[in-house]
């Protein structure tokens, strides 16, 4: 099995990655959002807005 990230052979600590260095930075795109998935449907639109709005600490 081999590292999503890198490629490297996987190792059992940190299986599916082979390092905590991939591991984080994989944790690091999904707090990003690099996985999220984009969308065409207005209503994905307003529900985004409608969640950032009621944000809790969201600056007005």
């Amino acid at each position: 099995m081999t590292c999503p990230i890198c490629g490297e052979e996987t190792r059992r600590d940190w299986r599916p990655f082979c390092s905590r260095r991939c591991a984080d930075r994989d944790l690091g795109r999904w707090l990003t959002g690099s996985y999220a998935i984009p969308s065409r449907d207005p209503e994905d639109a307003e529900r985004a807005e409608e969640e950032l709005a009621a944000a809790p600490g969201r600056m007005h």
